[in-house]
């Protein structure tokens, strides 16, 4: 848990530093929420997510991500008029799927939404925010960035049309998972599993050869914009999204410490997300990030908080610390409390949770309203007015 909320803590403090503000959405959603927003082809869709009746007749799903809850968070709150909107999000998803190294059915992620600004700013902002993000969690360093553009939906349609005529020239090759797409959503064949499929996809049409000029100038400014932040990147032309509301940018962060299932960030512009929903066409771009697997790139667990151990001896001291120790818990500090045995047990359980100093009051500190103060890393010991414990204690 420690490096779970090492994890998600970090991301927190990247996105607020760059204007994100933490919102939550339900755990599950009305299905249709996911079936309109994934697409009926998709893996997800028709492999991975936990769907159920509730006992209204109502079909839900456990959410397997988090972008759809947002923009329906979005439409469903009114918050049009308050653009542009930046939003931050943590918390468990669930897919059906054969669980591995870093990938669980329940799983958690974290992400960060940018909703109305249609600039290519935006987009060199939200990876930004991702690669701080990773430099604060020490992983930056072993990751890299692959990008590539969808263009717009003229760019798109002209990619389309390319890839059903290549694709249709080698149907008694596809996969059947692959004919049934090639009708309804040919670019998902681009992500195919299967190797008969991989091997045909490697020769199709490349997307970047199709795109218009706008979309060509849109790529090269979000380009420009990483160069000037000094963010290196790879431009994948076989990085896609198969749904057609994603547009232009499309990126992955990758690491190689975590084999064939590396991404450890993914993310792009969905500026027609929101329009198929049936809300105002909005812009939007975002980043979603596995909190599980960047667990697993943290290179030492994070240290844990060291308490103030305090040690009675003798059954006034046991009252007197007692008061003290909700003194010190009032001041923000993290103060245990022995609940029985003798000093010498009390010191033991003290060693075994790391305290950073020990605080002894028997009959004679009492006595003289000091206490014995023990650094438990160097073995000095003191004695220290009562008066001025609180403030010594802070130093610690």
């Amino acid at each position: 848990m420690r490096r779970y909320r090492f994890v998600v803590d970090q991301a927190r403090a990247a996105a607020e530093c760059f204007g994100y503000h933490e919102m939550a959405t339900p755990i599950f959603e009305f299905s249709e929420v996911f079936k309109r927003t994934l697409g009926d082809t998709s893996d997800i869709v028709t492999k991975e997510m936990y769907t159920f009746t509730d006992r209204g007749g109502e079909t839900v799903t456990l959410r397997p991500e988090g972008t759809a809850g947002v923009a329906r968070a979005f439409i469903s709150g009114g918050l049009a008029q308050h653009l542009p909107l930046k939003y931050f999000y943590s918390g468990p998803m669930f897919r059906y799927e054969r669980p591995q190294k870093g990938r669980l059915r329940q799983f958690h992620q974290t992400g960060i939404e940018l909703l109305g600004v249609a600039d290519p700013i935006g987009d060199v902002e939200i990876i930004a925010t991702g690669v701080e993000f990773l430099r604060r969690i020490g992983a930056w360093e072993r990751c890299y960035l692959e990008i590539n553009s969808l263009g717009d939906a003229e760019s798109r349609k002209a990619y389309r049309d390319v890839l059903v005529a290549y694709l249709s020239a080698h149907k008694d090759q596809l996969s059947k998972e692959s004919l049934e797409r090639l009708e309804r959503n040919p670019m998902r064949i681009l992500d195919s599993k299967d190797e008969g499929d991989r091997k045909i996809v490697a020769d199709a049409p490349v997307y970047s050869d199709h795109l218009n000029e706008a979309s060509r100038d849109f790529f090269q400014r979000v380009l420009a914009g990483l160069d000037a932040l000094g963010i290196a990147y790879k431009i994948n032309p076989r990085l896609v999204r198969g749904l057609d509301y994603y547009c232009h940018t499309c990126f992955e962060i990758i690491s190689n410490d975590l084999g064939a299932q590396g991404t450890v960030m993914g993310g792009g512009r969905y500026d027609g997300l929101v329009g198929i929903m049936g809300g105002t066409e909005t812009p939007g771009v975002g980043w979603a990030s596995g909190v599980e697997r960047c667990m697993m790139l943290l290179q030492q667990d994070p240290p844990a908080r060291r308490p103030i151990a305090l040690i009675p001896v003798g059954a006034a001291a046991e009252r007197e610390c007692l008061v003290l120790a909700d003194q010190l818990r009032r001041l923000g500090l993290y103060a245990e409390l022995g609940y029985s045995g003798n000093v010498g047990k009390r010191m033991k359980r003290a060693n075994k949770l790391n305290a950073r100093v020990a605080v002894i009051l028997g009959d004679d500190e009492l006595a003289k309203k000091v206490a014995t103060l023990r650094d438990l890393d160097s073995g000095e010991q003191r004695e220290i007015a009562m008066d001025a414990l609180a403030q010594q204690l802070e130093a610690y």
